[in-house]
């Protein structure tokens, strides 16, 4: 898949032990990191779609940590060597990865697991309640090209 520009994925690697394991998400070390502004955790439940919103300022990584969850982004940045295109990403218990969303980009997820799935951001800015950096539009409509329906085939 080609992905959106700007977009990048770390393939997380979980280390077990008798214990139980250890999964590092993200180093300030790594080649995507850019900064820190807070971590936060959002839910959904079985076949909830939480969509479409971007962010002017923000870059996200998400990270699923319960459950599953299709990701979807949709570049609409007039000038992106990408613009029009859409992501899928499958991502959760079955495939760990870190996915680093550019600001501009439109994005959204739906939960695909029978349980609630929980999906960990680390936004390289702080909230901002007075301002949220967050512009949205309906998940269902016409302005994105996307039907969040099952696939079957």
């Amino acid at each position: 898949m080609e992905l959106i520009e700007g977009v990048k994925i770390k393939k997380l690697k979980c280390i077990p032990d008798e214990r139980g394991r250890l999964m590092e998400i993200l180093r300030n070390d790594d080649e995507l990191f850019i900064k820190f502004g807070q971590v936060y955790i959002t839910a959904a439940y079985p076949g909830v779609v939480k969509a479409w919103h971007y962010h002017k300022k923000q870059t996200d990584h998400f990270v699923v940590l319960k459950g599953m969850m299709k990701v979807v982004l949709y570049d609409a940045r007039e000038g992106s060597s990408t613009f029009g295109k859409i992501n899928e990403f499958f991502m959760g218990e079955s495939n760990h990865i870190l996915l680093q969303i550019p600001n501009g980009v439109f994005h959204g997820f739906k939960c695909i697991s029978e349980q609630e799935a929980m999906v960990l951001n680390i936004p390289t800015e702080l909230y901002d309640y007075s301002q949220p950096d967050e512009y949205r539009i309906p998940p269902h409509g016409d302005d994105i090209p996307y039907s969040w329906e099952r696939k079957d085939g």
